[in-house]
């Protein structure tokens, strides 16, 4: 958990020095994937951090402090749940970019972008109120009340992490897919003034092209590494009242942590698969670098002169 801790840090902290610079930050699908990064980085900072504190440290306010239980999953939840549809608004907006109609191009704007990054913040915040009141300390561990209330939680989480987002990326992912390839079949050589006076679309541009594939490289991570923890919370409450094992219990807290360890993990790959991705994303990583990064540390010169 340490070495993605870090690596997590320094991925989302480049990403968002990367998504900030001027000539990215204003395009609505930069903002998402800005919006995402920070996240994460609060992710790694408060939920992955206190889950190492716990399980590595053996620290256990988080079973014996019952505000503690409910404040850590109350942040768990909305911090792991925001990042994820910024995700799915970036890959709507990119279907409306890739749109042959100017109509639902126009919604693909960094105005709508904004709001939607406020509201969505807000959003999670409200619905996530249900873990302050329904969470609880039982049986030495901090998990959700047992019962109608488990089962209900049990299902609304596989739906809304395991089913819906899934749904949605892939959907619009390929919806996006499809525009692309149809430009790319039916779009004639233009001038600017046919462009203007009928208003066809020429195509994505090449930094929009950009942008999607990295998306969508970062959609096929998230499914593969996101889907384990939902399906084994259905799983849990499904056979809550079955009579379990020492080895069994073992295998499922095994499990269980391993589910949770790839949410982490798949935040953690991000600049990874940025960087793999895209060589606008590479060629802005080797610009932060060298004009950014590397002008601060001291030259060779410098600490001759001091010396």
């Amino acid at each position: 958990m340490g070495l993605i801790w870090f690596v997590g840090n320094f991925g989302s902290t480049i990403n968002c020095f990367i998504f900030y610079q001027p000539n990215l930050r204003k395009n609505p699908c930069v903002m998402y994937l800005l919006a995402s990064s920070a996240s994460q980085f609060l992710t790694f900072n408060f939920a992955l951090l206190t889950r190492m504190l716990h399980f590595g440290y053996n620290i256990q306010s988080l079973n014996i402090l019952l505000w503690y239980c409910k404040i850590r999953f109350y942040f768990f939840y909305i911090l792991v749940a925001i990042p994820r549809y910024y995700i799915i608004f970036a890959s709507v907006d990119r279907y409306f970019a890739s749109s042959p109609d100017i109509y639902w191009r126009q919604w693909s704007s960094s105005k709508i972008a904004m709001r939607l990054i406020i509201g969505s913040c807000l959003f999670w915040c409200l619905i996530y109120i249900q873990v302050i009141v329904f969470y609880q300390i039982q049986n030495d561990s901090c998990s959700y009340r047992n019962g109608v209330y488990g089962i209900i939680f049990s299902v609304y989480i596989s739906i809304e992490s395991g089913i819906l987002p899934p749904l949605m990326m892939l959907i619009f992912g390929f919806l996006t897919l499809n525009n692309i390839w149809k430009s790319k079949r039916t779009t004639r050589p233009l001038t600017v003034g046919d462009v203007v006076r009928s208003g066809q679309f020429a195509g994505m541009s090449r930094k929009d092209l950009q942008f999607s594939k990295m998306l969508f490289n970062q959609i096929c991570l998230w499914i593969i590494l996101n889907i384990p923890n939902p399906c084994y919370l259905l799983y849990r409450t499904i056979t809550m009242h079955d009579r379990k094992s020492s080895f069994s219990a073992t295998v499922e807290s095994f499990i269980s942590n391993m589910s949770y360890l790839f949410i982490y993990l798949e935040f953690s790959l991000t600049f990874f698969v940025y960087t793999l991705s895209s060589s606008l994303f590479r060629h802005e990583f080797n610009r932060l670098i060298r004009h950014k990064i590397l002008p601060r540390l001291p030259s060779n010169t410098t600490l001759r002169n001091n010396t």
